[in-house]
């Protein structure tokens, strides 16, 4: 067995595996570049409608006439027969010499991913509108609360202990409208924040 044929022998196992593994969805193509006219020597897949024999497609002989063409073309934009969008890819195989005998080219069925990546983007979208509050789906925990209190106080130049009278009220009130008194231990957690009694705290809810 001559090179040549030991490298096609080897890269059929190659281009029949390939399309197998994709059945319906990627096309596996062995090309014999010594003859052009020719070219198809093993053929899975069958998305282009081509068979073994038939001739080498433009690629390929862009190939043929030039040695310096690149060993390798991945993922370029192709088309099938009927218009489906194919992505492709061209893997050219050279002799010792260095001189490309054979290409395996695969071609992928891309059609069913486009209308799936549209859909998933239609999905995905939302619509832009002012909600009357901000809503967040995490549970509230008692360090959302601490925080909350802090922030409140802050903006107002104290810390939560040294809030006036009517500010601890106007803040227990928008805790519990934020739903951060739904926490467990969170009437606990805000007396000492506050440094007010429970019932201090519960009156300012009524």
């Amino acid at each position: 067995m001559t090179e040549d044929e030991l490298l096609f022998r080897e890269a059929e196992k190659i281009t029949i595996a390939v399309g197998r593994m994709f059945p319906g969805l990627c096309e596996a193509v062995l090309h014999d570049l010594r003859d052009p006219g020719h070219a198809v020597r093993v053929i899975e897949g069958g998305l282009s409608g081509r068979s073994a024999g038939d001739p080498a497609t433009e690629l390929g002989l862009a190939r043929i006439q030039d040695p310096g063409f690149p060993d390798v073309l991945q993922n370029y934009p192709n088309r099938l027969p009927d218009g489906r969008p194919a992505k492709s890819t061209s893997i050219g195989i050279r002799n010792r010499e260095g001189d490309y005998i054979a290409a395996l080219c695969l071609n992928l069925d891309v059609s069913l991913l486009t209308t799936v990546s549209a859909s998933l983007t239609a999905l995905a979208r939302t619509d832009d509108q002012d909600l009357p509050v901000a809503e967040t789906l995490r549970a509230r925990t008692t360090d959302d609360l601490r925080a909350a209190a802090e922030a409140f106080a802050t903006a107002r130049g104290h810390t939560p202990r040294s809030l006036p009278a009517a500010a601890k009220r106007e803040l227990v009130r928008e805790l519990k409208s934020g739903g951060h008194l739904e926490v467990k231990h969170a009437v606990a957690t805000l007396t000492g924040l506050l440094g007010v009694s429970r019932a201090t705290v519960y009156n300012h809810l009524r």
